[in-house]
């Protein structure tokens, strides 16, 4: 399959239909002589989820950091719940979050303390009640007052997710949320994001390497490549194109630069 065949979702205005939550119109990044993120387009509906993917390096958390505002781009437009960012990322940014394993909160503060400050960052009301609703739902009680830094990586990913939540956000984005969580907790996460997005109609991004995940969470794949959007589709959609059963097939396909076996 050729980068022309599969990127039919190209446009701003492709994918699910429906009010907006991220619109992305040619957006490029250039690091010195490197394009991070190289002309990117999609258009991703209110109340849906979907998977971004791909290797190191693809792009993946550049393209996340602008939609946040967080990095400006280089050209191209971003908005959020129609609004630019990041000229106006005041109108958004309560109204949405970002949980990563990877980005650590401070050490010596324990998870109340933590949950409390960035609850107070997003004026959330009631906020004792709602930090002890997120430990009952994340089973965060047993440590709720004991320093982060004194956590396991699997503890840190639920208080992560539980930061993530604390303001009850419209557009979660999320960067391998189940990351270092054995099965079961994984799979428990996996239930309690569904339910989430089903009672709050909220929409969700996911960046992930765990493709099991994706299939189930996600309505829509964009698998990204040296800063490219290589395909954009449903799970089944993308695994049909490449005749295979499996999105960890696919995304070894494009990983490795092999044509899709469909199209040999």
């Amino acid at each position: 399959m050729t980068r022309g065949d599969a990127t039919p979702a190209q446009s701003p205005a492709a994918g699910p239909q429906g009010p907006a939550a991220i619109e992305v119109a040619h957006l490029i990044k250039l690091y010195k002589t490197t394009r991070a993120v190289d002309d990117i387009s999609f258009r991703i509906a209110r109340g849906s989820v979907t998977g971004l993917l791909g290797g190191n390096g693809a792009g993946k958390t550049t393209t996340i950091a602008m939609i946040m505002g967080l990095v400006l781009p280089t050209s191209g437009r971003v908005q959020v719940l129609g609004h630019a960012m990041p000229e106006q990322s005041a109108e958004v940014l309560g109204r949405m979050n970002f949980e990563s394993p990877y980005v650590d909160m401070p050490m010596r503060l324990t998870v109340r303390q933590n949950l409390t400050i960035f609850g107070r960052l997003y004026a959330v009301e009631n906020l004792a009640e709602r930090i002890e609703q997120l430990a009952s739902d994340l089973d965060l009680k047993d440590f709720l007052d004991r320093a982060n830094g004194k956590l396991s990586a699997g503890q840190k990913t639920r208080v992560a997710l539980a930061k993530a939540l604390i303001n009850q956000p419209e557009l979660l984005l999320l960067d391998e949320p189940t990351a270092s969580l054995d099965p079961d907790t994984a799979d428990w996460v996996r239930q309690h994001l569904q339910d989430y997005r089903r009672t709050h109609d909220a929409t969700i991004l996911l960046a992930s390497h765990n493709m099991l995940e994706v299939e189930r969470l996600c309505d829509r794949v964009i698998i990204m490549k040296r800063g490219r959007i290589e395909d954009d589709g449903s799970p089944d959609q993308i695994m049909a194109r490449y005749n295979r059963t499996t999105l960890e097939d696919v995304f070894l396909d494009v990983a490795r630069g092999r044509m899709a076996e469909a199209a040999r």
